[in-house]
């Protein structure tokens, strides 16, 4: 990964210098997620632009996956920790919100809404924090609503990140992020992930309702009985 980096990172940089913009990162991510053992299988035909994604989260390799296969951007919590994982997210657009930050709520789905403009699709895990892989966390439907800020057409596709039977193992799930790191690195063989664009969602009946559907159609995909959604934590 380290070598990778290496070779990647002045490649960017010159052409971001040149063209104003690079498709390394999505480079990167997706031979990260190789190193990792993922092998990506993309369903759900092309992105149109202007498309939020809201995915499901159970691990920090869904950002190499999801990002390699879509060169998707993402949105992210402010407090990312070290400054070097800052500067490496910076390059792929990320969008960063404060999301315990109840009354900037407005802020953070117009911030959402203004990188929905760009060339990248955004990518959004509504459950706010990774899950345990065997069933789905209740959805924040706040950044939903930049589907309503936007300027232009906003298309909002569920994403079904699936890893099978090996999703409870990759699980970023009570244990620290070095524990899990080590034991990811640590596994034996190949990875088959398949990361399924499901179709459009009607947003005509507000972020919560939007987050309901998000959720609903992501499950049913995966083939998990999550409990029904917690009515407060939808509203947030």
């Amino acid at each position: 990964m380290v070598g990778l980096l290496a070779l990647v990172a002045p490649i960017h940089l010159l052409t971001k210098a040149l063209l104003g913009h690079s498709r390394w990162p999505t480079r990167f991510l997706a031979g990260v997620a190789w190193i990792f053992g993922a092998r990506i299988k993309l369903e759900g035909g092309a992105l149109r632009p202007h498309t939020l994604l809201v995915s499901n989260h159970l691990s920090w390799l869904d950002i190499m996956v999801l990002g390699g296969a879509t060169g998707c951007t993402f949105v992210a919590k402010h407090e990312l920790g070290h400054p070097f994982i800052h500067w490496l997210a910076d390059q792929n657009r990320t969008v960063y919100v404060k999301r315990t930050h109840r009354k900037g709520a407005k802020d953070q789905a117009i911030a959402t809404a203004t990188a929905l403009e760009g060339p990248q699709p955004v990518a959004l895990f509504p459950e706010g924090t990774t899950g345990p892989g065997t069933r789905l966390l209740p959805f924040r439907s706040t950044l939903l609503e930049a589907a309503n800020y936007g300027s232009r057409d906003v298309e909002i596709r569920p994403v079904a990140i699936d890893y099978g039977a090996a999703a409870g193992e990759l699980s970023w799930w009570e244990e620290s992020g070095k524990e899990n790191v080590l034991r990811i690195l640590g596994r034996r063989g190949t990875l088959p992930v398949t990361v399924r664009i499901l179709e459009p969602l009607d947003h005509s009946g507000g972020r919560k309702k939007l987050a309901e559907a998000a959720r609903n159609a992501i499950a049913q995909r995966l083939g998990l009985t999550s409990p029904a959604q917690s009515p407060i934590a939808a509203g947030e």
